[in-house]
């Protein structure tokens, strides 16, 4: 493939003169676009021009070419990205072709790619931990070998439209920690907090690298992911999603896991801009407010996107916030101001803005079909998750058609949506057999060694055996895990008596600690630890495989834990371990 350019401020321009020249032979009276075909009739069979079929063309000259050829229902479907129902592309339960049949009138998510002309398609799931649970109607993901069956048949359908040329889109949340889809069969890193304890970018970096690959394996080329907002609140819904409360550092964190991600081949996006770790409250309930002046906004939360667009990340996400000092009343994801005038004008972003799930309450005060021309006329060039498909699809068509979605603001959406892809094109596909290999076990091994913290106690030395494990609700797997480290460290674990170790995790407060515990361990954001009484205290901010693994070993008294709470923790150090 061609080289994915780092320096996306400076690739506006020529966006900016392909998109006009596009325009200008698409437009207007003279247009010679065929007739809409009714939304059920099959797509005509792909006719790829020259400069959009060959390997090795800058990719947005192809992009241009590909669009100069698509018809306005092609156009718009390029801007879509909506969820579908079934683990295989074109066989799916009853229950699943209801679900579709409602949401876009077809039964499986290979007719809703080729009836809507999609450009994309994300791949949705959730988990008891996840906080964005509430806008995940299904479950399509279960395991590497069904997800990337599932992904051959969706590229399989995408393939035979107009626009097939162009790397179909499949994106999914795979950001490691709470908020992760696929979690059999591949290696899960640490929490973005835990990196951020951990301090060290070119783990993160490395770390990425192997999730991308992994990614990349099972057919996913998008990941909506790093979360680059600053925790500078007690956010719940984001929480360990960050990296930290630091921008400075939570830049150089994000800025890492862009580079990991893309170099494997898998676009990032990085979320949610303006910054949702400046409110507390959760936008998959309502709209939350920042009423932080704009000079706080600048410099305490849009460091790291600025750092993210200078590692040259394809996309970012718009957050349902109402940022009151730049655009009153007006949600983000809505906002001119804030995605053309500041994402794009004053940060220089040129790639692709996706917007955050449509079917969430901020974007469900209008219509779908409404809500869809007013994302895109904002500055959106993807819309995801739209909650009914074929009303997106049509409005977007007649606000075309009746003038009130300008022609040149959707070209201008799909040509930067499909030089995404060919920005992603003409790259082999790794083996499944990649998936948690060694190597990349390793890389997550060692971000989460480097995240464990001592907030209370003495730095290391380890515990006096025999241990018993306990842990908060529900957590028995996790608990399980840990002892299965701690035995293969080898220390000695009991069913009862001994040194008590006690892990609580998302959404544990004082009611789940344990009085007498010697050791309690924060695997999720720190903050309950200021209400523990054990004389020893430890983070790993997350609950992965690796991060017991890390814990283990300190616990053993094998490895020194060097890591440093990146949020403040009321009467705690952010490490007793000096540094």
């Amino acid at each position: 493939m061609g080289r994915v350019s780092t320096t996306p401020r400076r690739a506006g321009v020529a966006l900016a003169a392909l998109t006009a020249l596009l325009v200008s032979g698409c437009s207007g009276p003279a247009d010679r676009r065929p007739d809409p075909a009714p939304t059920s009739a099959a797509a005509p069979p792909a006719t790829p021009t020259p400069a959009a079929s060959v390997p090795g063309t800058d990719p947005a000259a192809r992009a241009a070419a590909l669009v100069a050829s698509l018809a306005d229902e092609d156009l718009v479907g390029q801007v879509l990205m909506p969820y579908a129902y079934g683990d295989a592309a074109t066989r799916v339960s009853p229950g699943s072709a209801a679900g579709n049949q409602a949401l876009a009138g077809v039964d499986t998510p290979a007719q809703m790619v080729e009836k809507y002309r999609l450009g994309g398609l994300i791949l949705v799931g959730f988990s008891a931990d996840d906080p964005t649970k509430g806008n995940q109607e299904t479950t399509n993901v279960d395991n590497p070998k069904q997800v990337r069956a599932l992904t051959d048949g969706l590229r399989a359908a995408a393939g035979r439209l107009p626009a097939g040329p162009a790397p179909f889109l499949i994106g999914t949340d795979q950001e490691h920690g709470v908020v992760t889809r696929i979690t059999d069969g591949v290696t899960l890193l640490p929490s973005a907090l835990a990196a951020g304890a951990a301090g060290r970018p070119e783990l993160t970096e490395a770390a990425w690298r192997a999730a991308g690959t992994e990614l990349a394996a099972m057919g996913i080329n998008l990941d909506f992911a790093p979360v680059a907002d600053v925790l500078a609140t007690r956010s719940t819904v984001i929480g360990s999603r960050s990296y930290g409360a630091d921008p400075k550092l939570t830049a150089g964190q994000v800025a890492g896991a862009v580079r990991g991600l893309q170099a494997a081949g898998v676009a990032a996006t990085v979320k949610h801009f303006p910054g949702h770790g400046h409110s507390a409250a959760d936008s998959h309930e309502g709209l939350p407010v920042l009423d932080q002046p704009r000079r706080t906004l600048e410099t305490g939360a849009w460091p790291p996107f600025s750092a993210a667009i200078d590692a040259g990340t394809m996309a970012v996400m718009s957050a349902h916030l109402d940022a009151r000092s730049v655009d009153p009343g007006t949600a983000a994801t809505f906002s001119h101001k804030l995605l053309t005038d500041v994402l794009r004008g004053q940060l220089g972003f040129q790639g692709v803005v996706i917007t955050d799930g449509m079917n969430m309450p901020p974007a469900k005060r209008w219509s779908p079909g409404e809500a869809a021309v007013r994302a895109l006329k904002a500055g959106n060039d993807l819309i995801l998750m739209p909650p009914n498909v074929r009303q997106a699809y049509d409005g977007l068509l007649a606000a075309l058609r009746d003038k009130s979605l300008p022609r040149t603001r959707l070209v201008e959406a799909a040509t930067r949506v499909l030089t995404m892809k060919f920005k992603l094109a003409d790259r082999p596909t790794p083996e499944l057999s990649t998936l948690a290999g060694p190597a990349h076990r390793k890389a997550a091994e060692d971000l989460a060694a480097a995240a464990v913290t001592v907030l209370r106690g003495a730095c290391g030395g380890g515990v006096r055996g025999p241990v018993t494990v306990t842990s908060s609700g529900g957590r028995e797997h996790t608990r399980a895990a840990l002892t299965e480290a701690l035995k293969a460290a080898g220390v000695k674990v009991v069913a009862g008596g001994g040194t008590v170790v006690h892990l609580v995790g998302y959404g544990d407060g004082a009611g789940d600690l344990r009085a007498d515990a010697a050791v309690t361990v924060a695997m999720d954001t720190p903050y309950v630890l200021a209400k523990a009484k054990s004389p020893t205290l430890l983070a790993t901010y997350s609950s992965s495989r690796a991060s017991m693994t890390a814990l283990a070993g300190v616990l053993a008294g094998k490895t020194r834990p060097g890591g440093r709470s990146p949020v403040p923790v009321t009467g705690l150090s952010a490490t007793t371990c000096g540094a």
